[in-house]
């Protein structure tokens, strides 16, 4: 009698939950829609939602103004939010699978070392091809970029990996560690570079390290979409070895699941996410931490629905994000991670004040 009781005392709540849930997706595609629409009709160039059937190649007669639309949208501005959906849904999904993995939400890739080791080789690049010794290679500048980017990140993933594991087996809090060591070490030599760079190099760097969409053209955005799809695919694998990781390794590892498998297939994701995001962006930080920890408490911590839901509000918050940094001081361009940590770290003040009062209880 109590314990049917106590089913139709959580029902109603536990419905809603579901039903909510279940309104996510959809309601989050809706919106990435929505975002990327706007995003197609403002900006220096900017593009009345009256024209924008024609410049697609939708409707409309051919003119001058249709055949100026047509180039600033696909040479420009849909390359550029094609790349933007991806690398913030890449982003916040490496976020929620290492909150998962770590059982902690303040956890994010950034702290396992990977952005610093790719920040450290796309620095080392910016000075080595504007150096006497690099002159050779200074016309390949923009292609070296996101190759030494995501060069360093993998590096670093393959040094922390080695670290961290022993007789087979991978102890995260080594891995945790060693990433803060390493960030503590590339950041080092960051600004060693800084210091010896000049003036040029110098913008370069800042600019690269605060993070931008504006180098974005379909070759990159190419790259990215593979990686997204494998991650995808990837986030289905693991899902359900992430909802019983949350019960300790022991539980989960009684409850089926390969807990060093595991471990290695998420840092190999997250590493993966995160590098090629960094190769093609630079740096831009808090996305893994605020979206899939704000999307807990909406949709619930279930990571069959929370990762793609990380994906798609990742690309919501990043497209949003890009828009903002191209126009709002047009014909400039504000680097992106400023807004995004103008946005992030009051989140995660939040976040660490919510987790203060739930230690204090």
């Amino acid at each position: 009698m109590s314990v049917a009781v106590g089913i139709k005392a959580r029902s109603p709540r536990h419905s809603a939950g579901r039903r909510a849930a279940s309104f996510a997706i959809p309601l989050l595609l809706a919106v990435l829609l929505v975002t990327a629409i706007a995003a197609l009709t403002v900006g220096a160039a900017g593009i009345p939602l009256s024209r924008l059937p024609s410049a697609l190649g939708l409707a409309g007669e051919s003119t001058a103004m249709t055949a100026r639309d047509q180039l600033v949208l696909w040479s420009i501005r849909i390359p550029r939010i094609a790349a933007a959906a991806m690398i913030g849904g890449l982003l916040a999904a490496a976020g929620a699978i290492m909150q998962g993995l770590f059982r902690n939400p303040l956890a994010d890739p950034a702290l396992v070392g990977v952005s610093s080791g790719g920040a450290l080789a796309a620095a080392s690049a910016i000075v080595f091809t504007d150096s006497r010794f690099g002159e050779a290679l200074r016309f390949l500048q923009t292609e070296l970029l996101p190759l030494a980017a995501f060069a360093g990140s993998l590096a670093t993933t393959a040094i922390l990996y080695g670290i961290s594991s022993r007789s087979g087996r991978t102890s995260i809090a080594i891995f945790l560690l060693a990433g803060v060591a390493i960030t503590a070490i590339a950041n080092a030599g960051i600004g060693l570079l800084v210091f010896i760079a000049d003036d040029r190099q110098l913008r370069d760097i800042t600019f690269w390290m605060l993070g931008s969409m504006s180098g974005a053209t379909w070759t990159k955005a190419a790259v990215l979409a593979p990686v997204l799809i494998a991650g995808l695919a990837g986030c289905v694998f693991i899902a359900r070895g992430l909802d019983l990781l949350v019960l300790g390794e022991a539980d989960a590892f009684h409850g089926g699941v390969d807990v060093e498998r595991l471990k290695r297939i998420s840092i190999v994701m997250v590493s993966a996410m995160t590098g090629v995001a960094v190769s093609i962006s630079g740096v831009i930080g808090f996305v893994g931490i605020v979206v899939p920890h704000l999307l807990r408490l909406v949709i619930g911590p279930a990571h069959r629905l929370l990762l793609p839901a990380s994906v798609l509000s990742g690309a919501i918050l990043m497209v949003g994000a890009d828009t903002l940094a191209r126009t709002i001081v047009a014909p400039a361009e504000m680097p992106i991670g400023i807004l995004t940590a103008a946005v992030g770290a009051p989140v995660f003040l939040f976040i660490l004040l919510r987790q203060r009062g739930l230690a204090a209880l």
